[in-house]
């Protein structure tokens, strides 16, 4: 994300459950080694990561420490395959892309056309304004595809009734599509990967201690803001996974 969110939308975002993530802004600086040194001990089949000591994984309840999204709500549910997106578009935020990619708008396009809401704003422009920052952090950042500069309108569609979107269980639906990403780059013929990368890094530091400086100040909440610095060469990382007893 560009920054932290404007304090004129504070109460939609809390309404939607979308506070937490929100204020993470740009406080976290991803680790593509690391990502590499999991995603090769990554398993399918099993979903779980496989380490000389046994297995792991990313829970629901490490979804919720991390993000601080809800878990354990209503299940979010891919009902629509089309629409008339640019009626949605038109109909939920006054604004039609000239380019609509199969369901998908670019995240450029959401920053271009609705920049940080006025004092003076209305309240149907701040509600506006609310709705493509959160689409744009769905897209750009919790549920990003390959491109990570496309968002799909099917998330705007959850969008209309802000009471409503914080009674789905988003952060299930965040942890679905990172699994699902992991498993589709674990052939050695992938490069790209998806998703909230930040999610599983940070997931790791907080299981994994030594991958990390020692954390001498409190954990803060969503714990994705509480780390910084870890090894960056693939091998040390490798080695610092693969040689730790179970006990650690």
């Amino acid at each position: 994300m560009s920054g932290p969110p404007s304090p004129l939308i504070e109460n939609y975002l809390r309404e939607t459950s979308f506070w937490h993530v929100a204020t993470i802004g740009r406080g976290c600086k991803l680790y593509p080694k690391l990502t590499s040194a999991l995603i090769e001990r990554w398993r399918p089949e099993m979903h779980t990561f496989y380490l000389p000591c046994g297995e792991c994984t990313i829970t629901l309840e490490d979804m919720q420490l991390q993000l601080g999204l809800p878990v354990d709500r209503s299940a979010l549910i891919w009902s629509v395959q089309f629409a008339d997106w640019g009626v949605v578009c038109y109909d939920l935020l006054c604004a039609i892309p000239d380019n609509i990619y199969e369901g998908r708008v670019e995240i450029g396009w959401l920053r271009d056309i609705f920049p940080e809401p006025r004092k003076d704003s209305t309240e149907v422009e701040r509600i506006r304004y609310a709705r493509a920052y959160i689409l744009k952090m769905i897209g750009g950042y919790l549920m990003s595809d390959l491109s990570r500069n496309l968002a799909h309108l099917r998330w705007l569609l959850k969008l209309v009734n802000f009471r409503a979107v914080g009674e789905f269980s988003w952060g299930s639906a965040v942890l679905a599509t990172l699994y699902r990403e992991m498993c589709g780059v674990t052939p050695p013929t992938k490069a790209k990967i998806g998703g909230c990368l930040s999610l599983l890094q940070s997931w790791a530091q907080f299981r994994f201690p030594f991958l990390h400086p020692r954390v001498d100040h409190p954990y803060t909440f969503p714990l994705i803001t509480s780390y910084v610095g870890i090894p960056t060469v693939l091998e040390d990382i490798g080695l610092l996974l693969d040689q730790r007893p179970k006990a650690q």
